[in-house]
């Protein structure tokens, strides 16, 4: 069951919403009410009004709704045989689809309803080893576009987001999306963050983004939360309150503009490397079983360093010496081998 207030939304379907295939409906039903008031105020002097004998143009909108409605109260009626022809032949149709109209509209939102019931009761079945991301403004959604650069499946994220407009951006892109602040117990559970792999922690504030690691810490405590600071000063209270990685976003972007002022060159470079899919790129990966004691820097391509039991270790740091089983060394890869595990040691 969802939370009050909590709510979560499937990826928006190829096939043409429900909102638009009830427009359309509507359409067509205000324009068999058009039709038949038309028909009924040219023939308006054959039907007798029991109030004052006179069917005017209001009383022949009138007539038409509550016929067509089925409603049928009998102060209006035909009384011409042409008139009579005329219900019989063309206004009765025109009823029954309308009735038809109705009726079908309201099966259709009940049957939309239903499926998305079920493509929800089908997606909490399955998930596993998915990412959330809180937050999907520009960071978030450039977060989200190198996830899906790197091959995660859309499906495999969920976004978490107050504001409507966001969370419908994300829907349309293909994401599951949950209604409301991540800050909340009830809507990291509702996001299945206890079978995420990855939190992505990408708010504006750092006290909301503070909070947020640590409640998703409190319902997952394995999962890996990375999420971003404005102020250096806060990058320690996240790392205290359970983040794995924190990015802080003033630090970094000042660090650039200073190298940027003396080696723009060195800038287009990291720039390069941030940006996966092109140019050089950055690629964590296991070591393989061919690695296995030799020394970081007989690796082609360049190895930076070394991750062992957690830790994070230069490659030219003595205790990293020789690579072990259950290593990952962290590459500089060009386009055709990014993503591509068979890299081989110098000979």
């Amino acid at each position: 069951m969802t939370a009050p207030g909590v709510g979560i939304r499937m990826p928006v379907s190829a096939q043409a919403s429900p909102v638009a295939a009830i427009a359309r409906r509507f359409s067509l039903a205000l324009l068999l009410v058009v039709l038949n008031w038309g028909l009924v105020v040219l023939e308006r002097d054959s039907y007798h009004d029991t109030a004052d004998g006179h069917v005017s143009v209001v009383d022949a909108l009138y007539y038409t709704t509550v016929t067509l409605s089925t409603t049928g109260y009998g102060d209006i009626t035909p009384v011409t045989t042409s008139a009579r022809l005329l219900n019989a032949l063309l206004v009765t149709p025109m009823r029954l689809l309308f009735v038809v109209i109705l009726v079908g509209t309201t099966i259709q939102a009940l049957t939309e309803r239903s499926r998305e019931q079920f493509r929800q009761s089908r997606w909490r079945s399955r998930v596993r080893g998915h990412v959330v991301v809180c937050g999907y403004g520009a960071k978030g959604r450039n977060a989200v576009r190198a996830l899906l650069l790197k091959g995660h499946p859309a499906d495999q994220v969920v976004v978490v987001d107050t504001d409507p407009r966001a969370l419908a951006e994300a829907a349309e892109a293909g994401f599951v999306t949950v209604t409301g602040s991540a800050t909340r117990t009830e809507v990291l559970t509702e996001a299945l963050v206890h079978r995420a792999s990855t939190v992505v922690v990408a708010l504006d504030r750092d006290d909301t983004s503070v909070l947020v690691t640590l409640t998703a810490r409190q319902i997952a405590p394995h999962v890996t939360v990375v999420a971003t600071a404005r102020e250096a000063e806060n990058a320690s209270l996240l790392r205290q309150s359970g983040a794995t990685s924190v990015i802080v976003t003033s630090e970094t972007a000042g660090r650039l503009l200073g190298m940027a002022a003396d080696s723009p060159d060195t800038v287009d470079v990291v720039e390069d490397l941030l940006s996966f899919g092109t140019g050089l790129d950055l690629v964590e990966r296991d070591v393989l079983a061919g690695e296995v004691g030799h020394a970081p820097g007989e690796l082609a391509p360049a190895v930076l360093a070394v991750v062992r039991g957690g830790r994070r270790y230069s490659f030219d740091d003595g205790e990293v010496a020789a690579l072990r089983q259950g290593d990952r060394v962290v590459q500089v890869q060009g386009p055709q081998r990014a993503g591509d595990a068979q890299t081989g040691v110098q000979p």
